[in-house]
């Protein structure tokens, strides 16, 4: 491809117009893959159980919270990663989190806030799909994070033993 002209690209002849309808077909299926919705079960104040039974990854998490196209977890929350700015204060520091509550209770507040404060402006990562309304149509049925990366979340979460110093 090295060389190749690309101005039929911006001008709309025939090459752009044979591909567009593939295009169309490869950029509907990737939006009509959202993953199954997997039920959960909340005791208490908790999820006891992983998702799915699935095992987080602290690192993997980590990354997460700081990714602003997904968990996003900044905007609202102090956390200790010291290479990112402008932490947010709307919401409680997350510093020592995982002294203060259990697994499961991280768990639900990540998944589903509105179940323990219904006026919360905290998004529901993987609350059920079909409790979203207004949604746009690029995520029509599907939720924030999979379940792999709320486990990956609480993993890392889970680490967070230590207060503000």
């Amino acid at each position: 491809m090295r060389g190749r002209d690309f101005r039929h690209v911006v001008r709309g002849s025939k090459p752009v117009s044979r591909s567009l309808p593939a295009f169309l077909l490869l950029l509907s299926a990737s939006c009509a893959l959202a993953e199954p919705y997997v039920q959960w079960r909340q005791v208490g104040y908790a999820i006891p159980e992983p998702l799915a039974g699935l095992k987080g990854d602290a690192t993997r998490g980590r990354r997460l919270v700081i990714d602003r196209s997904k968990g996003n977890c900044l905007a609202c929350h102090r956390l200790p990663i010291p290479e990112e700015e402008f932490h947010g204060t709307v919401g409680p520091s997350l510093y020592g989190i995982a002294s203060r509550l259990t697994e499961g209770q991280i768990r639900l507040r990540v998944v589903d806030e509105k179940r323990l404060n219904p006026a919360t402006i905290m998004p529901g990562y993987y609350r059920d799909p079909k409790h979203f309304h207004r949604v746009a149509e690029a995520w029509r049925g599907r939720t924030i994070l999979s379940p792999q990366e709320v486990e990956d979340v609480v993993a890392y979460l889970m680490t967070l033993k230590e207060g503000e110093k």
